[in-house]
């Protein structure tokens, strides 16, 4: 069950850290706005994402019965993983030059989240197949899986609008590149975990 926090966590920390719209909108309402106003796209998610985690839970669990399928998605879950931690160590940084018209964070975000192609496949390859083998073990794990990656990946958007307002350095800084490349590693053995669930999938 612990496993599954520290998954959690893991997964939300590149989530929050990793590059991508949201990430720039993050950093763009606080530059031209504030750290409030950061603050509110940071929580966008946890708003978009139930509609995406419901309908993906629910497809996920109708062919649970179709072991290859599972296999399949497992395998594609690992490469998507893979793609993950290639990202993680190529990062070099963010660029601190964005601009931004007015304020409406929250909308902003939520509107950026529900339109970026990333949550849909991480929760189809990655975190629904998580939650489905969690859900067989105990009603509470999957509910520590979510609680650690939205607590992390909102919690790390925070940090990053927070230390944003505070120096500009930090986006584009040696600390923010370090974590992405220790998140890299980590990545790389979920991938591992999740080829070797893929493969014995296959094998059933």
């Amino acid at each position: 069950m612990i496993e599954l926090l520290i998954a959690g966590i893991t997964l939300g920390l590149y989530a929050g850290f990793s590059p991508g719209p949201l990430l720039v909108l993050v950093i763009s309402q606080t530059l031209k706005h504030g750290y409030k106003e950061g603050l509110k796209v940071a929580f966008a998610p946890i708003i978009t994402d139930i509609p995406i985690v419901l309908i993906t839970v629910l497809f996920l669990s109708l062919i649970s019965s179709y072991t290859s399928i599972l296999g399949f998605i497992s395998i594609i879950g690992g490469l998507y993983l893979l793609y993950m931690a290639y990202e993680s160590f190529k990062t070099r940084g963010l660029t601190e030059n964005v601009e931004v018209e007015e304020p409406k964070s929250f909308r902003k975000g939520a509107t950026v989240n529900f339109l970026n192609p990333s949550p849909y496949l991480f929760w189809i390859t990655i975190g629904g197949p998580i939650i489905i083998n969690a859900y067989a073990e105990s009603v509470l794990s999957p509910i520590l899986f979510l609680i650690g990656f939205y607590a992390l990946l909102v919690g790390s958007k925070i940090a990053i609008s927070y230390a944003t307002s505070k120096s500009r350095n930090f986006i584009t800084g040696k600390t923010y590149i370090n974590i992405m490349r220790v998140l890299g590693v980590i990545l790389v053995i979920f991938a591992l975990y999740f080829f070797n669930q893929g493969i014995q999938l296959l094998l059933k």
